[in-house]
């Protein structure tokens, strides 16, 4: 019985189930309904192949090819990092800032290091009026998230640029820059275990101490903003302090750091004086 095979899987039960359902190209439903049905020895296959990559290790999202952020499922593949639920708060904090009484229409918004383009394409997605750029130094990256523009209705408010940080946007300003840029240092533990052996390490690792992207973006980034215009980063739970410092060094007012819903700092950004 299809139930028998899901508890000797090995996995905990939601893996072995959402595994089932593309092994087997049944809804979740189906599934349910089919839980003491025999199972064939074709399919029995198809459910071994895919069980064996997670106990492997592989991410689930990579053998599915997709991940849910923010009520939308987004095409990932190993040329992206996955996005994570905490990253939807970074989105939250551009869209309240471009919203409310003192709405920006047609705000220009700049994603750096766009990965997937989760937060790209949410941006344009929940409002189409924005002018997003989304900045990658990965060609496959940038596909991915022309892919999931594209597939998601939001290619026509993206512009994807190939670029390591602002190098490839010359004299251009916006009204807001948001970034998840790398945050892990180079030596943590958590690198070489669990799901993050599978992600690209450049979008994981900066220098010894995990703050090189975060330093270079705080830097440079007020030469990119247009006056008033905030610098929103996400960054390790541990970095808030660090990050604030950055922000207030390089002239950001207004400095704050919002919490995840873990209760853990997650978000820190500042606005360039008017």
């Amino acid at each position: 019985m299809l139930e028998g095979l899901l508890r000797a899987s090995g996995l905990p039960w939601l893996e072995a189930r959402l595994l089932a359902e593309r092994a087997l190209r049944l809804t979740a439903v189906q599934v349910a309904m089919r839980l003491r049905d025999p199972v064939s020895s074709v399919d029995q296959a198809a459910l071994e192949a895919l069980w064996a990559r997670r106990r492997g290790g592989e991410p689930v999202a990579y053998i599915l090819g997709e991940r849910e952020f923010y009520g939308r499922r987004f095409t990932v593949t190993p040329a992206v990092l996955i996005p994570r639920p905490e990253t939807e708060l970074l989105c939250e904090a551009v869209l309240e800032r471009v919203s409310g009484p003192s709405a920006l229409t047609a705000a220009s918004v700049l994603d750096l290091g766009t990965g997937s383009g989760a937060i790209a394409v949410t941006l344009a997605c929940e409002r189409p009026d924005l002018r997003v750029t989304a900045v990658d130094t990965s060609v496959a990256a940038l596909d991915v998230a022309r892919h999931n523009a594209l597939r998601l209705c939001a290619a026509a408010g993206i512009r994807c640029v190939i670029s390591n940080w602002f190098d490839a946007l010359g004299t251009e300003r916006f009204d807001m820059i948001a970034s998840n840029p790398p945050y892990v240092a180079a030596g943590d533990p958590h690198l070489v275990s669990g799901d993050l052996r599978f992600e690209p390490p450049g979008a994981l690792q900066a220098g010894a101490d995990g703050m090189d992207s975060l330093r270079a973006i705080a830097a440079a980034a007020a030469q990119h903003l247009k006056p008033a215009g905030w610098l929103l980063m996400e960054h390790g739970f541990s970095q808030g302090e660090e990050v604030r410092g950055l922000l207030s060094r390089h002239g950001f007012s207004d400095v704050l750091t919002l919490r995840d819903l873990a209760g853990l700092e997650r978000v820190s950004g500042g606005r360039l004086p008017d």
